[in-house]
């Protein structure tokens, strides 16, 4: 009988306090990603000749949009194609290297060279990748840059 009287009120207390855990606590935080899509690095470098004479070898990525696919769709019974060697699985990713290679040779190596400068060229990047193909890309990346 004793016992009872002590797991009733043990019970309830239990109880009520996984009741105001589950119940009362404030959801968690809603998760912000810092980059909003996916990262897709083309799988070449870029080496170019600059309009200053000099020449840069550069490595471009682009974040994608969620919903942009990376992969060539498949055709008939034996899947995707496979691409061409040194390209990657990215649909017109030879229009978007087109792009890279246009917008690139037309800068000076102190663009490059410079923080600003290498802004500037991925906005242009990536309004000339918006304008000219069908890739939903959100933002252009340049993860290695050399100028010689």
């Amino acid at each position: 009988m004793k016992r009872k009287k002590l797991l009733i009120p043990l019970l309830v207390v239990l109880v009520a306090g996984l009741a105001a855990k589950f119940v009362l606590a404030k959801p968690a935080p809603e998760v912000h990603h810092k980059i909003d899509g996916t990262v897709y690095v083309l799988p070449r470098e870029f080496l170019v000749n600059l309009s200053d004479g000099r020449y840069a070898k550069v490595n471009v990525a682009l974040v994608l949009d969620r919903s942009q696919p990376t992969a060539a769709a498949g055709g008939g019974e034996g899947g995707a194609a496979e691409p061409p060697e040194g390209f990657g699985t990215l649909e017109q990713e030879a229009a978007v290297r087109d792009v890279v290679t246009d917008v690139l040779t037309g800068q000076s190596g102190d663009e490059l060279i410079d923080r600003r400068g290498r802004e500037q060229v991925k906005a242009e990047l990536l309004r000339e990748i918006r304008g000219r193909t069908d890739v939903r890309v959100n933002e252009v990346l340049l993860p290695d840059v050399a100028v010689q």
